[in-house]
């Protein structure tokens, strides 16, 4: 999830949160339908989007966080929509206590659809069998669920990516089936990897390449719009910012080369984490991000208390992906043209 940038940074961030919640006279947010945050009566993470038919359904993570804990997140949540301005709440489709192979931290997740089967792939910490964040996949005939564990193991564990820096790194799962009908999976924190997945959807297939573009922190998202593929992600320009962005990179093939094309958003309100998910959705295309802006109750928006967003999606005639800009408004207004 966008959430694995744990240590020196987040905790001066914390420190430093009293300050920024006493500076939120700004920070209500619209209310007409479409409008940012899409949930405002919990507090939602790491938005992963899935059409199915005339329905968009969006997978969330759910900040439980109290008081000054960083990230306390036990299940996932799903949300569906056939407008983009009303929502329809599904609850709680998998615990990470549903996987029993995993120990804490029900981290990003997004769902796929294949041979009429729904596929949820999510990082969760494993137990002290693996030590380190783990991908775990899941299974269910229904985009709402219920979802059961399809492996009874990890699909990815720390010991796989021996290369990495960090007990974290392999986090933040994206999954995207190419026209060949081939499956491929990314995912990391700091160092970013790819590898294909057996038609069977939960073992590995091949090597794991890794495939680490400028930048790069954490959340990639995979997608394709005409010949061009796309690796969107969150970014970290460690020499100069505190605060993660949206940066992406293209390719001719999911297996690249990719080419790095800059920034795409800058950072969430009041969040030092940042993590897209990206889907067309009846002839548009939308950007699905989080920010640290919602109140609820006493509880302010901070590090563990995120809130799910949406902005429109545009492109540039030669593919390239236009700047967006985050806004209260979101998706309750047209796009720009």
């Amino acid at each position: 999830m966008s959430l694995a940038r744990l240590l020196p940074a987040a905790l001066c961030v914390l420190m430093a949160w009293p300050l920024a919640a006493q500076a939120r006279s700004d920070a209500a947010p619209g209310t007409a339908p479409g409008s940012n945050p899409l949930f405002r009566d919990k507090f939602t993470a790491d938005p992963a989007p899935l059409v199915v038919g005339d329905t968009l359904y969006l997978y969330v993570g759910h900040d439980q966080a109290q008081r000054d804990e960083m990230f306390n997140m036990r299940e996932w949540l799903v949300y569906s929509t056939t407008d983009m301005k009303t929502w329809t709440d599904h609850g709680p489709i998998m615990k990470v206590a549903d996987f029993t192979w995993a120990k804490a931290d029900a981290w990003a997740s997004q769902a796929i659809e294949k041979d009429g089967k729904f596929w949820f792939y999510a990082a969760v910490e494993h137990d002290d069998t693996h030590p380190g964040k783990a991908i775990a996949v899941a299974v269910s005939d229904s985009p709402t669920g219920p979802f059961v564990d399809a492996k009874g193991a990890a699909l990815v564990t720390n010991q796989m990516t021996p290369k990495g820096t960090h007990s974290w790194e392999d986090i933040d799962p994206t999954v995207f089936t190419d026209d060949d009908g081939t499956t491929w999976i990314a995912w990391g924190n700091r160092q970013a990897y790819i590898a294909r997945l057996k038609p069977n959807m939960v073992e590995i297939d091949g090597p794991i390449t890794e495939i680490t573009p400028p930048h790069f922190e954490e959340g990639p998202w995979l997608h394709k719009r005409g010949d061009l593929y796309y690796l969107t992600y969150a970014s970290l320009d460690r020499a100069t910012h505190r605060d993660e962005k949206i940066s992406y990179a293209t390719a001719p093939s999911i297996q690249g080369p990719w080419t790095y094309r800059g920034e795409l958003t800058g950072s969430g309100k009041y969040s030092f984490t940042i993590h897209a998910g990206i889907a067309e959705f009846k002839g548009d295309w939308y950007l699905f991000l989080h920010n640290a802006a919602l109140t609820i109750g006493d509880q302010n928006g901070s590090i563990g208390r995120r809130a799910v967003t949406v902005e429109h999606l545009q492109y540039n005639a030669d593919g390239t992906m236009k700047p967006v800009v985050q806004t209260e408004a979101g998706v309750s207004v047209p796009p720009p043209r």
